[in-house]
Parts: C-alpha cells; sequence; structure tokens
C-alpha cells in the first residue's frame, strides 16, 4: 500500500543519499496512463458566515516524471489563495534536513536489522536492502524507524522531486509559504515511537512493498482520480491498522496542526492547506476536525 513511502516519508529524506536507488524510471507513468482528468481531492472551506475561508487540498509527494495531476480547479485556487500552508516548507534545506535524519537515526551498537522483526519476513527483507543498494552492515547503527523510511522507498512509483507539495511552493514563489512542522519534527515523531511500535512500522514496510509489487501504483492512480473510496481504506489498513502508529503518524499530527490552521482561516488572508491525503480522508481528517470548529468542508472536484 505504500503509505510510509507515499504519504508520510519526508520528501527531502531522498536527498540525503538514503533512498531512491531502489526508485523504478520514469516509465513509471505507464502505469498511470489511460487515468482521465486528473480529479485529486480539493475542498472549500467556509465559515458559517457561508464566506470561502481558504482550501485544503490532499496532495502526493512523489509522481512519476510527466504525469498530468493539475486542472482548472486546482490552478484557479492556487492563484486565489493569499498563502500555503504545507507539512513542511523548508524542504530544500538539505543539509540541514542530513544532519537531522543523521543525528536522530544512528545510535552506535544497534546490531543487525533482520532479527529486530518476524523470521518469516527476512527473504523479503533481504531482497529490499539488496533492491535498496545499501550495504546490509550500514543498517547496524540505524534505528529500526529510519530503516523503515528508507526501505519505504525501495519500487517506490514516481520521484520526490515531482511531488505535488515541492511544485505548489514553487508556485508561491511570490506568497507566503508556511509549514505546520519543521524537518525536525516530523523526523521526531518517528524516532518518538518506542521499539516496539518502531519494529511494527517496519514489518508493516516489508508486508506492503510484498503486497504493492502485484499491484504497482495502485494507490497513485487512486489519488489521480480522487478515488475517496479506496484511499480512506488505505489509510485504515496495513501500517494504519495498528492503533499506536496511526495515533503516532496522523491522528495526533492532525490535531497537533490545528491551532496553526483555524490562526490561518480566521486571518484576512485565504491560505491553500496542502498535506497529504491521508490527513483529509476519514473521521480523523482535517476536514472532520475543522467542521467540529464550524466549518463548513465542501468538495470541489
Amino acid at each position: 500500500m505504500r503509505l510510509i513511502a507515499s504519504l508520510f516519508a519526508l520528501l527531502s529524506l531522498c536527498a540525503l543519499g538514503a533512498c531512491g536507488a531502489g526508485n523504478r524510471d520514469a516509465s513509471d507513468a505507464m502505469l498511470l496512463e489511460g487515468e482521465g482528468a486528473p480529479s485529486p481531492l480539493l475542498y472549500e472551506i467556509t465559515s458559517d458566515y457561508g464566506s470561502v475561508e481558504g482550501w485544503l487540498f490532499g496532495t502526493i509527494h512523489a509522481l512519476p516524471d510527466g504525469v498530468t495531476w493539475r486542472n482548472e480547479a486546482i490552478e484557479r485556487v492556487s492563484e486565489q489563495a493569499d498563502h500555503l500552508l504545507v507539512e513542511v516548507a523548508a524542504m530544500e534545506d538539505r543539509q540541514g534536513i542530513a544532519r537531522t535524519f543523521t543525528e536522530l537515526a544512528t545510535t552506535p551498537d544497534l546490531g543487525p536489522l533482520p532479527p529486530r522483526i518476524d523470521p518469516e519476513l527476512h527473504a523479503a527483507l533481504a531482497d529490499m536492502i539488496v533492491r535498496s543498494e545499501t550495504p546490509l552492515g550500514d543498517f547496524n547503527e540505524t534505528e529500526t524507524w529510519a530503516a523503515a523510511i528508507m526501505l519505504a522507498q525501495v519500487d517506490a512509483i514516481g520521484r520526490p522531486r515531482n511531488g505535488v507539495d515541492r511544485a505548489l511552493i514553487r508556485d508561491f514563489n511570490d506568497r507566503v509559504v508556511g509549514g505546520f512542522e519543521t524537518p525536525g519534527m516530523q523526523l521526531g515523531v518517528f524516532d518518538a515511537l518506542d521499539e516496539e511500535d518502531q519494529r511494527d512500522l517496519l514489518e508493516g514496510t516489508v508486508r506492503e512493498w510484498m503486497v504493492s509489487r502485484d499491484n504497482p501504483g495502485w494507490l497513485t492512480r487512486a489519488w489521480l482520480r480522487g478515488d475517496l473510496e479506496t484511499i480512506e481504506n488505505a489509510t485504515s489498513q496495513g501500517i494504519m491498522a495498528d492503533p499506536e502508529l496511526r495515533e503516532a503518524l496522523l491522528v495526533q499530527r492532525n490535531r497537533d496542526w490545528m491551532g496553526t490552521l483555524l490562526a490561518a482561516l480566521q486571518s484576512s488572508r485565504r491560505p491553500l492547506i496542502a498535506v497529504g491525503t491521508a490527513h483529509i480522508v476519514g473521521p480523523d481528517g482535517l476536514p472532520a476536525l475543522l467542521e467540529a470548529e464550524g466549518y463548513s468542508v465542501r468538495r470541489i472536484q
């Protein structure tokens, strides 16, 4: 289901050389052919007075070269919005992110990676490590959560350089761009997991890779279509079926963002809030939290 690779992993990690070697090439775009006009999830946020206060866009963090995801509604909203809010605004600070990742992800003498997970997954894990082109011994000092993020990129569809978040940040180069989290905050969510949850994360990443080999690109296709049912199902299965991981990686982060989000909506400038699509679906998603605050959230495509 590639949730970690497609929806949660920090985009800029691929700038570290920690992933990307196992990504397929631009021929991945062929997997998305025949999907019709793009219609990613885009919502209009209105106050109880009926005035439009902003927009909410569910993004994806990596796409193959040449994939068209913009449409008339997205272009119109991008022009009308006064400022942009994304998960992490400082995506181009590659050196800073590299330092933070190394500091958080490295602990001496952790030992080999395979014994940290179920033996039945050892063969698949070995295949992933080979495809990642990362020497097995390099993981001996890598914390389990960090290994999961690194390996989640193996055979991932698309490239972070084509991520929607990055494209929107470029579009708003003449306007204010803010972030809900810093790179350290986002990586810190993973680093704060206890070891048992980190191992669940790694096991889930391996299992999802095994499943995704039979249907590569299915979640990206669902994103392009704006297939709400498929996306909602994806955010409650696999890794996200684990209550502790779901709470830490999704639910609590949404709650933490609400203060910043409400302040943006109550300002005189109308924001475009562009975050990973997993954050805007389901009972714990941002639309549900906004509606609980008295706003109306309506899909406009």
